[in-house]
């Protein structure tokens, strides 16, 4: 007696291509009428784990839909086959919908095994860690609002009391960051919009974001930092003064700042190139926010009211956010290797932000991103004044790029050591630097380095032949089409600040050179873009030159008043070239007189005062007899 032949089980790859073949049927058929209704279908039936097998049942179908399509020449049947193919993108946009879900949810589970596989007191820091924008899967909106649901429904499966309420109280912190940052997201740049802004993160009594901001939440915490902020304290303060935790609070703050910075970066990522806006003001954001946590941080060491373990662990927190500020600031694309946070801080309210960052950027394991953030604030101390300090930090920064390979860091460094050199009046080591960074700026095709590089070593070059008693046209040619390539190629790049050294190095050049008129019209130029950008360096060096170009068309007024400017700029800028500008000052209080030279100084007065104030002009006395007593 013969047995019936047994039939074998279907794969699941089988199964997956029948259910495809009747979907896309129940499509044409108008059974399935909405992406949603298949995207419920596709929830229901397709089993855990076996997602790529449903995508390659999928394509394959897919593939066979198109081959029919291709190979009909019958009108009727052409029609047939473009109707099966409509119904194949209704179902892949319901599969990617079902994707996009289902990384949501997992995502979201392995999140909360992650914290639930630590001790309750380290919950906090795994959330931190789950959160952290430089890790993948980035945790967007739904995969932290489905965290929070999570959160609270294991909660509810907990018998121990204690951990059940620490479970809940992140939940809540969670949903308390998420609405009050809600509360603000309408008005998170109206104070760049308020009467007499000043643009930036300045920590002063005129109106900020900080005052802006305290007053849109409702939290303490959040409110209290916001608020101390606004008053210039530092963060540390907050932190030293608390006497117990209260989890959601930092919790709700962690996920607010991480939601306004968020959203600030990408205001200004969206507006056009200024010298208060775009990547300078991006830029600015992530450095305050990391100062910010780095002030937290050191607060808590020093948060005697609280247990020994509690400060620890606070501390490595916010240290820990610090770093993660940083490390997102660095990877961006359009990273400011040529900028700072300059227009963040000013004078004393910069309050050491490199103290504050000392620590994150030591810990650092990235060594191409802290290449990076030594870059910007290096720039940032430079643009102050602190140009010791700026030159040893763009020192580290150039070693540590080289050591990766990051050869457009290395470039922007080579360029920021070689304009401190200038600054310094060390003109033989700033073309060196210079001349290193055409080279390799030129290899790997980087046009603004070569830009900034260019007009280094067309300045430099200016300043060495300068050096001389006498100096010809020819000697100056190279370095003028330095400049004049420099100043064409930073046009097309608008980088402003690069614009304007070339307009002051051809203007200097041509003083040199004894073509006044032609010094005056690219001096000019120089001083509108540096005053336009408010780099104090450029516009100081703008008036001295000027002076010079001035005397020499006998245009004796108007050479005192831009002398006497750039003598005062450059001696509070510490710029050894203020030696130079006075004693232009006191060439022209020679050929004067000096009593007609004083009345010269009274005549000016206003125009003085509006630029350098009037401690300026009352000072200019004491640097002319400064220097000719030789001090």
């Amino acid at each position: 007696m013969s047995s019936e032949p047994t039939s074998k089980p279907l794969t699941t790859r089988d199964r997956y291509l029948i259910f495809v073949e009747r979907i896309i049927l129940n499509i044409e058929n108008g059974k399935l009428l909405s992406k949603e209704h298949i995207y419920r279908i596709l929830c229901e039936s397709l089993e855990s784990g076996t997602g790529e097998i449903f995508e390659r049942a999928l394509e394959e179908h897919s593939e066979l839909l198109q081959a029919n399509f291709e190979a009909q020449t019958n009108e009727v049947k052409q029609a047939k086959a473009t109707q099966k193919l409509r119904a194949m993108k209704i179902l892949k946009d319901a599969w990617g919908q079902w994707q996009e879900n289902y990384q949501i949810q997992d995502a979201g589970a392995r999140g909360l095994q992650t914290i639930l596989n630590v001790e309750p007191q380290e919950r906090l820091a795994a959330i931190i860690q789950i959160l952290d924008p430089n890790h993948t899967p980035v945790f967007e909106r739904p995969h932290i609002v489905l965290l929070a649901e999570l959160l609270q429904k294991s909660a509810e499966t907990i018998a121990d009391d204690a951990e059940a309420f620490g479970l809940r109280q992140l939940a809540k912190g969670i949903n308390l960051g998420l609405e009050s940052f809600e509360k603000m997201e309408d008005s998170l740049v109206s104070w760049l919009y308020a009467p007499q802004r000043q643009v930036g993160f300045e920590r002063s009594q005129v109106p900020s974001p900080w005052k802006s901001w305290a007053n849109l939440v409702i939290s303490p915490l959040p409110r209290d930092l916001f608020a101390s902020q606004a008053s210039n304290q530092s963060a540390a303060a907050i932190a030293q003064s608390q006497r117990n935790i209260d989890l959601s609070a930092w919790v709700e703050l962690t996920i607010l700042l991480k939601y306004v910075q968020k959203g600030l970066v990408h205001w200004f990522d969206q507006q056009p190139y200024d010298a208060n806006a775009g990547t300078h003001m991006a830029g600015m954001t992530f450095v305050a926010f990391a100062m910010i946590w780095s002030e937290l941080s050191s607060g808590f060491q020093q948060a005697t009211q609280l247990s020994m373990g509690a400060r620890q662990s606070l501390s490595k927190i916010c240290f820990r956010l610090s770093l993660q500020t940083l490390r997102s600031f660095a990877q961006r694309e359009n990273f400011p290797l040529y900028g700072g946070v300059f227009a963040s801080f000013s004078g004393e309210s910069f309050r050491e932000t490199i103290n504050y960052l000392d620590q994150p950027l030591k810990e650092s394991e990235n060594t191409q991103e802290k290449a990076r953030i030594l870059t910007v604030i290096g720039y940032s101390q430079a643009w102050m004044g602190q140009h010791q300090q700026a030159l040893k930090l763009h020192q580290e920064a150039v070693n540590l790029a080289r050591e990766v390979g990051d050869q457009r860091c290395e470039i922007a460094n080579l360029n920021h050591i070689s304009r401190l050199s200038l600054i310094q009046k060390e003109y033989a080591s700033s073309e060196s630097y210079a001349q290193r960074a055409v080279i390799l700026a030129r290899q790997i095709g980087d046009r603004q380095g070569e830009a900034n590089a260019l007009a280094n070593l067309g300045y430099s070059e200016v300043m060495l032949a300068r050096q001389q008693e006498l100096v010809t046209a020819e000697e100056l040619e190279t370095p003028i089409n330095h400049l004049q390539r420099g100043q064409q190629l930073s046009e097309k790049l608008n980088d402003f600040q690069n614009q304007a050294l070339c307009w002051v190095g051809i203007g200097t050049a041509y003083v040199a050179i004894e073509q006044p008129s032609q010094a005056q019209i690219a001096l000019e130029k120089g001083l509108a873009v540096s005053h336009k950008i408010g780099d104090h360096d450029l516009q100081a060096l703008s008036h001295a030159y000027l002076g010079e170009a001035l005397y020499q068309l006998s245009q004796l007024e108007s050479s005192i008043y831009h002398a006497c400017t750039g003598m005062y700029l450059l001696e509070q800028r510490h710029s050894k070239t203020w030696l130079q500008a006075a004693a232009l000052v006191m060439i022209l209080q020679g050929k004067l007189g000096i009593e007609n030279f004083t009345n010269l100084l009274q005549k000016l007065r206003s125009q003085f005062i509006a630029i350098i104030g009037v401690d300026g002009f009352d000072h200019i006395p004491n640097l002319i007899d400064r220097y000719r007593l030789g001090n």
